[in-house]
């Protein structure tokens, strides 16, 4: 059982890094080349689409790697667990009070209604994206080297 909650933890974090690094050095790129209004129109939508589901996947990151810790208290590499949640509770918090507000506000603008500053508050979520995904990356290496 313990085995199969490591697997599960350990892609679905991967899985999670994944996403949020393509966000952070592909998507973002591609959103900022295209023509016009088409940059923020992109980012609303995707902060709709990922904005919906990202809550649950950081939380039940959270959950599983709490649930890794517990279950294997007794073993080798369990200390390196309990720090990758502590850091999935620190990305947690970075979203919550640093991303999502961000977020809230541009997924409902369109072209018409964006503010003035609108690229300077992209460009402020996209600094504290590339942190979270540092801390997300840091955590995925130590469940991955907990398995070792």
């Amino acid at each position: 059982m313990l085995n199969a909650l490591q697997v599960v933890t350990t892609v679905t974090v991967g899985l999670m890094v994944g996403v949020e690094f393509s966000v952070a050095f592909v998507m973002n790129r591609i959103f900022g080349a295209l023509p016009e209004d088409s940059d923020q129109m992109a980012r609303a939508h995707g902060g709709r689409l990922l904005g919906a589901l990202m809550p649950f996947w950081y939380i039940g990151s959270l959950v599983l790697a709490a649930g890794w810790a517990v279950a294997g208290w007794h073993l080798p590499g369990t200390g390196l667990v309990v720090i990758a949640a502590a850091l999935l509770i620190v990305s947690v918090l970075m979203s919550v009070l640093l991303l999502v507000p961000i977020n809230n506000r541009g997924k409902t603008w369109t072209p018409e209604t964006r503010p003035a500053d609108w690229k300077e508050q992209m460009n402020r979520w996209d600094r504290y994206h590339y942190g979270r995904v540092a801390v997300i990356v840091a955590a995925f290496t130590l469940l991955v080297t907990a398995l070792a």
